[in-house]
């Protein structure tokens, strides 16, 4: 994935032109071409956006199970995403862009606003593979049925696929710190539950 030409379409303005889009749904196929040469980070980063939304109990596995064929494609150095031509069928409803990219889009441009190429030795080789890697491990995070496990996945995964359109190694490391207070938090919540099944069992066995 080559450095982001600076006449190319800065990411909010594709963003911008998906929310307005005139159809009552974007077909994710359309979105591999609208994101062009940067097609794998910006599926990755509208999948990942969308696992922050609220959503019906079951959305973060719906959302999350494009994270789980996209990730792994950085991990073996693909430069074009490749989905099956179920998945290309698939289609995003416009009405839920529109409610979810407004949102975020204020952030993605004080973002752009200050970001730059830099620190490029995160996005060559063992780099770039590293956060396909960590991608994919928070969409296995994603899929399951975590009450309120999504959001600090889902927003890492986000800062680590904006790190990757922007060729941004500021963004890829603060994505790495926010992966291990996700796994930090879900380990304690693990923990405290684990504790706290065994405590009532404990009550179940005296009784």
């Amino acid at each position: 994935m080559p450095d982001r030409p600076e006449t190319q379409q800065s990411l909010s303005d594709i963003l911008k032109d998906l929310a307005h889009h005139e159809e009552p749904q974007i077909s994710v196929a359309q979105l591999v071409d609208r994101f062009g040469g940067r097609a794998l980070g910006g599926l990755l980063l509208i999948f990942g956006l969308a696992c922050t939304l609220p959503l019906p109990p079951g959305g973060t596995t719906i959302f999350g199970f494009p994270l789980l064929l996209l990730a792994p494609q950085l991990v073996i150095g693909a430069r074009h995403p490749w989905l099956p031509a179920k998945v290309r069928r698939g289609a995003i409803a416009t009405a839920d862009l529109q409610k979810g990219l407004p949102r975020v889009l204020p952030w993605i441009e004080r973002v752009e606003a200050v970001s730059r190429p830099r620190f490029s030795f995160l996005f060559v080789g063992v780099g770039e593979r590293l956060i396909g890697l960590v991608c994919f491990l928070l969409a296995v995070v994603l899929i399951l049925p975590i009450p309120l496990g999504n959001i600090l996945p889902a927003a890492a995964v986000s800062l680590l696929s904006l790190a990757l359109v922007q060729r941004d190694g500021l963004l890829a490391l603060f994505g790495y710190a926010l992966t291990a207070v996700s796994v930090s938090v879900l380990v304690l919540a693990g923990s405290l539950l684990t504790r706290g099944f065994h405590q009532l069992l404990g009550l179940f066995s005296q009784g």
